[in-house]
Protein backbone atom coordinates (compact mmCIF):
# COMPACT_ATOMS: atom_id res chain seq x y z
CA UNK A 1 0.00 0.00 0.00
CA UNK A 2 1.77 3.39 -0.82
CA UNK A 3 0.77 6.38 0.61
CA UNK A 4 1.56 9.99 -1.64
CA UNK A 5 1.34 13.18 0.38
CA UNK A 6 0.65 16.45 -1.17
CA UNK A 7 3.59 18.94 -0.32
CA UNK A 8 1.83 21.98 -2.09
CA UNK A 9 0.63 23.51 1.81
CA UNK A 10 4.29 23.60 2.48
CA UNK A 11 5.13 25.85 -0.55
CA UNK A 12 2.60 28.01 -0.20
CA UNK A 13 3.31 29.06 3.50
CA UNK A 14 7.48 28.33 3.04
CA UNK A 15 10.29 30.34 1.93
CA UNK A 16 13.73 29.35 1.69
CA UNK A 17 12.64 25.57 2.44
CA UNK A 18 11.79 24.67 -1.21
CA UNK A 19 15.52 22.07 -0.57
CA UNK A 20 13.63 20.31 1.88
CA UNK A 21 10.17 20.06 0.04
CA UNK A 22 12.34 18.41 -2.67
CA UNK A 23 14.38 15.87 -0.67
CA UNK A 24 10.74 14.87 0.81
CA UNK A 25 9.44 14.35 -2.75
CA UNK A 26 12.48 12.67 -3.54
CA UNK A 27 12.08 10.10 -0.72
CA UNK A 28 8.91 9.36 -1.35
CA UNK A 29 9.31 8.72 -4.77
CA UNK A 30 12.48 6.59 -4.77
CA UNK A 31 11.56 4.88 -2.10
CA UNK A 32 12.66 1.34 -3.34
CA UNK A 33 10.83 -2.00 -2.94
CA UNK A 34 13.67 -4.12 -2.81
CA UNK A 35 15.85 -3.15 -0.01
CA UNK A 36 18.66 -5.55 -0.71
CA UNK A 37 21.47 -5.57 -0.10
CA UNK A 38 20.64 -4.76 4.25
CA UNK A 39 22.70 -1.96 5.28
CA UNK A 40 23.08 0.19 8.64
CA UNK A 41 23.62 3.97 9.36
CA UNK A 42 24.73 4.52 12.48
CA UNK A 43 25.86 8.22 14.22
CA UNK A 44 29.23 6.99 15.51
CA UNK A 45 30.37 11.03 16.97
CA UNK A 46 28.72 14.03 16.99
CA UNK A 47 29.74 14.91 13.30
CA UNK A 48 30.45 11.60 12.02
CA UNK A 49 28.28 8.74 10.52
CA UNK A 50 28.91 5.38 9.20
CA UNK A 51 26.96 3.50 6.59
CA UNK A 52 27.47 -0.31 6.55
CA UNK A 53 26.22 -2.08 4.00
CA UNK A 54 26.57 -6.34 3.69
CA UNK A 55 28.00 -7.35 0.46
CA UNK A 56 28.92 -11.14 1.11
CA UNK A 57 30.57 -12.58 -2.31
CA UNK A 58 31.14 -8.70 -4.01
CA UNK A 59 34.85 -7.93 -4.15
CA UNK A 60 36.52 -4.64 -4.13
CA UNK A 61 36.04 -4.37 -8.32
CA UNK A 62 32.58 -5.31 -8.56
CA UNK A 63 31.59 -2.01 -6.00
CA UNK A 64 31.45 1.41 -6.67
CA UNK A 65 30.94 4.48 -4.38
CA UNK A 66 30.26 7.86 -5.89
CA UNK A 67 29.64 11.03 -4.09
CA UNK A 68 28.10 14.16 -6.15
CA UNK A 69 26.31 17.49 -4.97
CA UNK A 70 25.12 15.71 -1.14
CA UNK A 71 24.01 12.46 -3.21
CA UNK A 72 26.08 8.90 -1.88
CA UNK A 73 25.51 6.53 -4.55
CA UNK A 74 27.01 2.93 -4.08
CA UNK A 75 26.40 0.32 -6.81
CA UNK A 76 27.74 -3.52 -6.83
CA UNK A 77 27.78 -5.88 -10.10
CA UNK A 78 29.35 -9.18 -9.61
CA UNK A 79 31.18 -10.08 -12.77
CA UNK A 80 29.64 -13.31 -14.23
CA UNK A 81 31.48 -16.53 -13.15
CA UNK A 82 31.74 -19.86 -14.99
CA UNK A 83 28.67 -21.78 -13.45
CA UNK A 84 30.31 -24.65 -11.32
CA UNK A 85 27.43 -27.04 -10.73
CA UNK A 86 25.79 -25.13 -8.05
CA UNK A 87 23.12 -27.63 -6.23
CA UNK A 88 21.58 -24.71 -4.11
CA UNK A 89 23.04 -21.11 -4.68
CA UNK A 90 22.36 -19.27 -1.38
CA UNK A 91 24.30 -16.17 -1.96
CA UNK A 92 22.69 -13.88 -4.06
CA UNK A 93 24.95 -11.98 -6.46
CA UNK A 94 22.41 -9.64 -8.49
CA UNK A 95 23.29 -5.96 -8.89
CA UNK A 96 22.63 -3.47 -6.78
CA UNK A 97 22.48 0.47 -6.03
CA UNK A 98 22.10 2.22 -2.74
CA UNK A 99 21.49 6.10 -3.06
CA UNK A 100 21.94 8.10 0.38
CA UNK A 101 20.77 11.60 0.46
CA UNK A 102 23.52 13.51 2.33
CA UNK A 103 22.99 16.90 4.75
CA UNK A 104 25.49 19.66 3.80
CA UNK A 105 28.86 19.98 4.60
CA UNK A 106 28.66 15.75 4.75
CA UNK A 107 31.51 14.53 3.36
CA UNK A 108 32.96 10.84 2.84
CA UNK A 109 35.75 10.54 4.19
CA UNK A 110 37.37 6.92 3.61
CA UNK A 111 35.45 3.11 2.42
CA UNK A 112 36.51 0.31 3.88
CA UNK A 113 35.37 -3.68 2.67
CA UNK A 114 36.14 -6.02 5.36
CA UNK A 115 34.80 -9.64 6.02
CA UNK A 116 31.46 -8.62 4.00
CA UNK A 117 30.41 -5.69 5.16
CA UNK A 118 31.43 -2.19 3.46
CA UNK A 119 31.71 0.46 6.11
CA UNK A 120 31.44 4.07 4.38
CA UNK A 121 32.59 7.08 7.11
CA UNK A 122 31.24 10.19 7.06
CA UNK A 123 31.94 13.35 8.14
CA UNK A 124 30.07 16.74 8.88
CA UNK A 125 32.81 19.56 8.53
CA UNK A 126 30.81 22.94 9.05
CA UNK A 127 32.81 25.63 7.27
CA UNK A 128 34.46 28.39 9.92
CA UNK A 129 32.11 31.19 8.30
CA UNK A 130 28.99 29.36 9.44
CA UNK A 131 30.44 28.34 12.74
CA UNK A 132 29.04 30.14 15.59
CA UNK A 133 31.74 33.02 17.09
CA UNK A 134 31.31 35.01 19.94
CA UNK A 135 31.46 38.53 19.57
CA UNK A 136 33.26 40.71 22.35
CA UNK A 137 31.12 43.81 24.15
CA UNK A 138 33.40 46.71 24.18
CA UNK A 139 33.09 49.09 27.25
CA UNK A 140 32.03 52.55 25.65
CA UNK A 141 34.28 55.62 26.82
CA UNK A 142 32.69 57.11 29.70
CA UNK A 143 32.13 61.00 29.32
CA UNK A 144 34.95 63.33 31.40
CA UNK A 145 33.42 63.08 35.12
CA UNK A 146 35.80 65.34 36.35
CA UNK A 147 33.42 68.44 36.26
CA UNK A 148 29.80 67.78 37.13
CA UNK A 149 27.64 69.09 34.01
CA UNK A 150 26.09 72.19 35.18
CA UNK A 151 22.79 73.81 33.72
CA UNK A 152 23.46 77.35 32.88
CA UNK A 153 20.87 79.99 32.82
CA UNK A 154 20.62 83.73 32.45
CA UNK A 155 19.29 85.70 36.35
CA UNK A 156 16.07 86.76 36.12
CA UNK A 157 15.47 90.51 36.87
Amino acid sequence: MATSYDYAPLYRSSVGFDRVIHLLENAQRARSINDWPPYDIIKSGDDSYRISIAVAGFTQNDLDITFQSNLLSVTGKKQEAAHEGYLHRGIAGRPFEHRFELADHVRVNRAELSNGLLSIELVREIPEALKPRKISILNAPVPNSAAPAQIEAQKAA
